[in-house]
């Protein structure tokens, strides 16, 4: 049995794209791209889906309530599944919001950091590096994101160039998808099928 670890935020999760902050929605069982990619797989595969809506890469965030950062929590998660044959990981969303004003650089660091911490607990075979989908400061998550859009530019190829280096591999979602004009961050039914079969073929060849 091929385990997969999928480690990512609210898009790993399947968040639905928000009309409103706070409010709390989910696409359904099956509908998620970790749960598409899984069917493509086969059963001979176990995809495990470890998505947190507001998850970062490093940074606490107490105007979510806390526990979102992916770097302490992450020890504990891949001893939970290990052995694991690649970990999925796709995080930086939740580092454009306005509060943590980093840079794209900083936050393709942050990734290559989880991604090395991963690699040395030594539980992990292989990863997989996805840089997220572009946001857009439109809809209900504006605010949030507010300046976002400057902020991301260059992060698909800081994280190229970051996977490049540490032998890891590298997925642009945004090459794929985009995100839903409704919040500008999170994924309409369509794209997390589109995500989930890309993802498929991409994992299936990484793993051969």
């Amino acid at each position: 049995m091929t385990v997969i670890l999928c480690y990512g935020d609210s898009n790993t999760h399947g968040t639905c794209p928000l009309p409103a902050p706070g409010v709390d929605l989910r696409h359904p069982p099956g509908a998620r791209w970790p749960d598409v990619m899984a069917a493509a797989l086969g059963p001979d595969h176990r995809v495990i889906d470890e998505g947190l809506p507001g998850r970062t890469t490093v940074h606490d965030d107490m105007v979510e309530g806390g526990m979102r950062n992916g770097a302490t929590v992450l020890p504990a998660v891949l001893h939970s599944h290990k052995p694991i044959d690649l970990m999925v990981l796709m995080l930086g969303t939740n580092d454009l919001k306005t509060r943590f004003s980093v840079s794209a650089w900083e936050i393709a660091r942050s990734v290559e950091r989880l991604a090395l911490m991963a690699r040395a607990e030594g539980v992990v075979r292989d990863i997989l590096l996805v840089a997220p989908a572009p946001v857009r400061e439109i809809g209900s998550l504006a605010e949030v994101y507010s300046g976002a859009e400057a902020r991301q530019r260059g992060l698909d190829g800081f994280l190229a160039a970051a996977a490049q280096k540490q032998g890891f591999g590298f997925v642009s979602a945004g090459d794929h998808i985009a995100v839903s004009d409704v919040d500008g961050v999170h994924w309409a039914p369509e794209d997390h099928h589109r995500f989930g079969a890309t993802m498929a073929r991409v994992v299936a060849e990484r793993l051969a």
